[in-house]
């Protein structure tokens, strides 16, 4: 029989449907350390199941976001790094819930590569079940997709999805918000996922390779530095939301920087004056703006600059709402306050620190 009649099979095309199922059973484990009330978090269905009541809710209302790491996911292939690419997939979906006041319950993941290599896929599925964990929230399901041909050699993308909920009434941002009023900056544990397509040029414009010691940081490679993983705010805030009623706002500060994000959660008419000599950045800002030649303004469009979430607080209520954030963790700094817009919605005085 020639090779042009005899049957093709799925594995011979680049599929292995055995590798698949091998993965869902070494990560099944995983899924199950996040068990939490209103889910079993097994996995092996067709959908996963949530019990809204079980979880305590009496009028909720659902709160869904979804989001990916972008090219940070380079650094972990390139480096080999797997064991914390998953939390940052978890932190910017379940950070994007917590700023609109409710609880993250429950995550999807979506591994997607070439040829699925099973201690790869394991170890970052691993990683997305510790963020999970560390969020509360559990893993009840995900997707592992093989597609030869469409991935190079070795590489993979990740997805996330998450939902949560929030009681009917409980939902940030809440009216009331006026010229006067604060904004505190809660630290960020690094550069977290926005912005890596200019990390990685100003990388490659610096010479150094992944293993090399990060100069900001020569206690670490200059890969594991730069993977970092973002900051999980939920728990931290989540405790501090009960603890007042001051903060009437939330912004997360991812893509498009503190110019995008920080004016979404405000009503028209109100605009952030933001004071950049309350900001101290890590080193890791220092280098890249060093050595990339960055701009005030680029960095503040790209990076979290130092601060990876900013809280909208009533300045009546400054010392009650300052107090819940530090009690939970949270480290505020006031980095601003609002006035009335004219022409911008954003306006810096200050300037960053090198």
């Amino acid at each position: 029989m020639s090779d042009s009649q005899k049957p093709l099979t799925y594995a011979e095309s680049g599929v292995d449907i055995d590798v698949g199922n091998r993965i869902v059973d070494r990560i099944r484990p995983f899924a199950r350390g996040t068990r939490r009330p209103g889910a079993g978090a097994d996995l092996g269905g067709f959908g996963g199941l949530f019990d809204l009541k079980a979880a305590g809710f009496v009028d909720p209302i659902l709160v869904a976001a979804n989001d990916g790491v972008g090219t940070k996911v380079k650094i972990a292939i390139e480096s080999g790094l797997y064991d914390t690419i998953g939390i940052d997939l978890v932190a910017m979906c379940v950070n994007d819930i917590v700023v609109q006041g409710a609880e993250p319950l429950f995550f999807l993941d979506y591994f997607a590569s070439g040829k699925l290599d099973e201690g790869t896929t394991s170890a970052v599925v691993q990683s997305i079940a510790e963020g999970c964990a560390q969020s509360g929230c559990a893993l009840i399901g995900g997707e592992t997709a093989e597609m030869p041909g469409l991935y190079a050699p070795g590489d993979f993308d990740i997805a996330g999805f998450a939902v949560g909920a929030a009681e009917r009434g409980t939902l940030l941002p809440r009216p009331g918000l006026k010229p006067g009023d604060l904004v505190f900056g809660l630290p960020s544990s690094g550069v977290h996922s926005n912005g890596f397509s200019l990390v990685r040029r100003v990388v490659a414009r610096s010479g150094l390779g992944w293993e090399a010691p990060a100069p900001f940081d020569p206690s670490r490679s200059l890969a594991a530095a730069l993977l970092t993983p973002t900051r999980l705010y939920v728990l931290p805030m989540l405790d501090a939301l009960k603890r007042t009623r001051g903060i009437h706002a939330l912004a997360h500060i991812t893509g498009g920087g503190y110019p995008d994000n920080l004016p979404r959660v405000l009503e028209s008419g109100l605009a952030v004056s933001l004071d950049l000599d309350a900001f101290t950045p890590q080193p890791v800002f220092s280098w890249l703006a060093s050595v990339g030649g960055l701009g005030e303004g680029e960095m503040l469009r790209t990076f979290n600059c130092g601060f990876g979430m900013a809280a909208f607080v009533s300045a009546d209520r400054e010392a009650e709402a300052r107090d819940a954030l530090a009690g939970a963790g949270l480290a505020p700094v006031l980095i601003g306050e609002l006035v009335p817009a004219e022409d911008r919605r954003l306006v810096t005085r200050g300037r960053l620190k090198r």
